[in-house]
């Protein structure tokens, strides 16, 4: 399938079946991230899943109890060991490369037949003390992942290439 397929057949997916994903799809979605570029080269990135039920369910409640981690059968937690790097136009690097990062996983995700979905809501303290993530790391999102559930099929509005499309100038 041609990647372009792949963004446009992805969505968010909130309600996941309980089929459990085989350890070498993971091990491929979290190889996607690590191949992903960065500034500099750095790779900013830790990845760390979470399957066990008893850590889901202490992460459910620092999520505040969102139903997208109820159901994942896995959440990567993407986390960045270099917080302090700054690109020369004041930007953090690392928001950067781990949007890119997780991205990347999204798309291979879904190419591995698999829902997936972006939690930014969460405490991030209590994440970081349940799964021991250094002090000089940050928590930067979860994703979580599944076989998609039985979901309403959702209609993606996007804005036309004609409206976000420009050449030379604005």
């Amino acid at each position: 399938m041609a990647v372009i397929d792949l963004i446009k057949g992805r969505s968010s997916c909130r309600n996941f079946s309980d089929k459990s994903i085989d350890e070498s799809i993971v091990n491929s979605i979290v190889e996607a991230g690590r191949l992903a570029p960065s500034a500099k080269n750095r790779q900013p990135w830790r990845f760390i899943i979470i399957s066990e039920e008893n850590r889901k369910n202490r992460l459910l409640e620092a999520c505040f109890g969102a139903d997208v981690i109820k159901t994942a059968d896995k959440i990567v937690a993407v986390c960045t060991t270099n917080i302090n790097y700054v690109m020369p136009n004041g930007q953090n690097a690392h928001d950067m490369d781990l949007s890119i990062a997780t991205s990347f996983m999204m798309l291979q995700a879904e190419h591995e037949g698999l829902g997936s979905c972006i939690v930014t809501t969460y405490n991030e303290e209590m994440i970081r003390e349940l799964l021991t993530v250094p002090f000089s790391m940050r928590v930067y999102c979860l994703l979580a992942l599944g076989y998609k559930g039985d979901t309403a099929e959702i209609k993606k509005e996007r804005k036309s290439f004609q409206d976000v499309h420009n050449m030379e100038h604005w």
